[in-house]
């Protein structure tokens, strides 16, 4: 995919954009520029470091199905300090529930709510 010289690599699963953060600064850019407050946000649970993904929502973002975001849960757990862990807990929530303090360090994040997957980390 196209993603040379962006903050972020692309991936399609089943037909919806998923977008990887490549590192802090990028994981910022990623969450708080390019997506949109309707998008999935997804990171590790538990303080692990990670990538920032997100699922790109269509109009209508009730439609994106819970095989997609799991797909982008195990995407996360691969692109994270956790990938070697058998199963591993994934935040999900929308792109408008992610916040970041002032002064808060690149890739530091406050969620106002989320729910959890728990997949196996998959790089496919």
């Amino acid at each position: 995919m196209a993603s040379k010289g962006r903050p972020y690599r692309r991936i399609v699963v089943d037909g919806f954009d998923v977008l990887i953060g490549k590192g802090d600064a990028e994981n910022d850019l990623l969450t708080f520029e390019v997506a949109e407050p309707r998008d999935f946000w997804l990171h590790v649970g538990g303080g692990v470091a990670g990538s920032h993904v997100v699922v790109r929502a269509p109009e209508a973002p009730d439609e994106v199905p819970r095989a997609v975001l799991e797909r982008a849960a195990a995407l996360a757990a691969w692109h994270s300090k956790a990938r070697n862990a058998r199963r591993v807990d994934v935040h999900v929530c929308r792109v408008a529930d992610v916040s970041k303090r002032r002064g808060a360090p690149a890739g530091e994040v406050h969620l106002r709510r989320w729910d959890t997957l728990r997949v196996a980390p998959n790089a496919e």
